[in-house]
């Protein structure tokens, strides 16, 4: 029992660090998992089962190989070497960040990159704005409104959360 429990581990662990998730880790899983711990119409009836639960698709599907191939303890080694990658590198991320706070560069960085955020979100509403069809004077107006209040220093998510409501009330 134990060394199909760190078989597992070691796959999932293996899985998880080699592949950004998606339909890359479960090809990957495919190839490890099948004819190891699973049937193939196990394994096809666990991703269509985790794609139509909330949740992640990866923990889901870990966690049905798992008990598939050792019950409970399985499942719970499968999430543990899901999660345990990701995890890490956050943990690694907020700590350098973390030490990094009081640097100047890095507030400079910040202040920098802040300008850059902005111009690609005005690109991606011009975008959007222009592919959604018609608004007319009132679309302009809502949008104009909600600008000049985020230049009077108003909340930015009250000003979306407001423009949002409006924009459902009074455009098509």
């Amino acid at each position: 029992m134990d060394t199909i429990l760190l078989q597992l581990f070691w796959v999932f662990l293996k899985v998880n660090l080699l592949s950004t998730s998606g339909p890359a880790s479960v090809g990957l899983l495919y190839q490890e998992a099948v004819g190891s711990f699973v049937t193939e119409s196990q394994f096809v009836q666990a991703v269509g089962l985790s794609s139509v639960l909330p949740g992640s698709d990866a923990i889901q599907l870990a966690m049905y190989v798992g008990y598939a191939a050792a019950g409970i303890p399985g499942g719970l080694v499968a999430m543990l070497g899901t999660i345990l990658p990701p995890t890490a590198l956050i943990l690694g991320v907020v700590s350098l960040l973390h030490r990094l706070r009081r640097e100047a560069w890095l507030g400079s960085f910040i202040e920098g990159l802040s300008p850059a955020i902005s111009v690609l979100m005005l690109f991606t509403a011009w975008k959007i704005f222009e592919k959604g069809g018609e608004t007319g004077w009132l679309g302009w107006a809502l949008g104009g409104a909600s600008l000049l209040a985020l230049a009077l220093n108003a909340p930015a998510r009250l000003v979306v959360l407001i423009a949002g409501i409006l924009g459902v009330i009074f455009l098509p």
